[in-house]
C-alpha cells in the first residue's frame, strides 16, 4: 500500500518528474514560506463554523448568501482535517490510499454534502484557480468513494483583508465572501492510474514548463 495524498496527486498534474522523485526517492521541492496568516484564518474560521455545527443552524455567511445548509455534524469531520488522516479511501486497483485533509463539509436540506474550502487573500480581486478547483473534485471523489450523497456545488469561503479601514485600534479587517462552484470529479481515478503507472516506471524526462526541473536542469 503506498498512501498518495491530494497534493502529491496535484504535484503529479504539474510535473510527473518531480511527482516521480518525491515520491520514490524523496527527493522533494524546496517548500515555501509558511503560510501563517492564512493558517490563523482557518482556525479561526473552524472555530466559527464549529460553534454552528454544535447547534445545528447556518452561519451567518450562509444565510446572507442564501445557501440552503449547515455546517455537516460527524464523529469524523476532526479527522477528515486533520493533515495526517484527512479524509481516506483504499483504491485497491491502483493500491494508492488515497487521503486529503479538508476545511469544512455543508449539508443541504436534501442530504447533500458540499466541499468547502477556505482561503485568505490580501489581492484585490480573489479567483478561483484551476488547482482550486481540483481541490474541490479530490474531495468530493473521496466523499463518494465513502458512500455520501455528494453536491456538485462546492464552496470557497474567502477572507479577503479590507485594506481601506487600515489598523484602527491596531486591529486588521478582513471581509467574507463565499464563491460557488460547480465541479465535475469524473477526472479523478484516471488521474490515480495515471500516477501509478508513472510512479512504477523509469524516472520521467525532465518537463521545460517546470520551473523545477529547469534549474536543476540548469544547475548541472
Amino acid at each position: 500500500m503506498t498512501k498518495l495524498s491530494r497534493s502529491k496527486l496535484e504535484l503529479f498534474l504539474d510535473c510527473p518528474r518531480c511527482f516521480w522523485l518525491d515520491m520514490n526517492k524523496k527527493l522533494r521541492r524546496v517548500p515555501p514560506a509558511p503560510y501563517t496568516i492564512n493558517l490563523a484564518i482557518d482556525s479561526l474560521l473552524k472555530e466559527e463554523f464549529d460553534i454552528c455545527r454544535e447547534k445545528a443552524q447556518p452561519h451567518y455567511i450562509m444565510k446572507k448568501n442564501n445557501i440552503d445548509a449547515v455546517p455537516f455534524k460527524c464523529q469524523q469531520i476532526d479527522d477528515w482535517r486533520n493533515n495526517f488522516t484527512g479524509i481516506q479511501s483504499m483504491h485497491q486497483p491502483s493500491g494508492f490510499l488515497v487521503f486529503g485533509a479538508l476545511d469544512d463539509i455543508w449539508i443541504d436540506s436534501k442530504g447533500e454534502l458540499s466541499v468547502v474550502d477556505y482561503k485568505a487573500t490580501g489581492a484585490k480581486e480573489y479567483k478561483i484557480y484551476d488547482s482550486y478547483k481540483r481541490q474541490i473534485e479530490v474531495y468530493q471523489w473521496l466523499l463518494k468513494q465513502n458512500d455520501y450523497k455528494v453536491s456538485k456545488v462546492g464552496y470557497f469561503v474567502f477572507a479577503k483583508v479590507n485594506k481601506s479601514k487600515g489598523f484602527p485600534e491596531g486591529k486588521l479587517a478582513f471581509d467574507l465572501f463565499v464563491e460557488p462552484l460547480e465541479a465535475d470529479c469524473s477526472w479523478v481515478e484516471g488521474k490515480i492510474f495515471a500516477a501509478r503507472k508513472i510512479l512504477d516506471s523509469p524516472m520521467p524526462v525532465y518537463s521545460e514548463n517546470c520551473k523545477y526541473c529547469n534549474y536543476v536542469q540548469a544547475a548541472k
